[in-house]
Formats: C-alpha cells, structure tokens, sequence
C-alpha cells in the first residue's frame, strides 16, 4: 500500500475516475444496443433522435479522454452510415 499522502490522494482519485469512466461505458454501450434495435427494428424515427443522443454522448467521452478520438469518429461513422441506409431502403 502506498505511505505518502500524495500517492494515497492519487490511488483515491484513480478509483473515483474508474468509477466514473465505467458509468459513461456502460451508458454509451446500452445507448448503441438502443439505436441499434430501433434500427434494426424500422423504427426510424426513434433511431434519429436517439442517434442525436448517442453522438453526444460520444463527444462527451472524447473531450474527457474515456474514449479515443478515432474510436468516437468510428462509431458515429458507423452509426449514421447504418441508419441512412436503413432510411434509404424504406
């Protein structure tokens, strides 16, 4: 176990961050199940607003660093090229 003050504060923080970054990975993978079964579903319309949600909340892991930047350009890529197909078919 860390002895100086410095390293205790540290291994706190550490902990609270994990916690943290854990809550925003577990939203952001229930938030891709959502529009992806909206998708899937032909539900359209709640797929589009639910995309809106979905980017958001993707930038929001990128400018805090849970995420990468090309893993978040990625989804949204992949997210949006999926549901204009989907719109284009139907």
């Amino acid at each position: 176990m860390a002895s100086h003050d410095s390293a205790l504060k540290a291994h706190r923080q550490s902990l609270k961050n994990r916690e943290r970054n854990r809550q925003y990975r577990s939203r952001l993978r229930n938030a891709l199940k959502s529009i992806r079964t909206a998708i899937d579903g032909k539900d359209l319309a709640a797929a589009k607003s639910a995309l809106k949600e979905t980017i958001s909340l993707i930038d929001k892991m990128t400018s805090k660093g849970i995420i990468h930047r090309n893993a978040a350009g990625r989804y949204k890529s992949r997210l949006t090229t999926r549901l204009a197909s989907k719109s284009k078919a139907a």
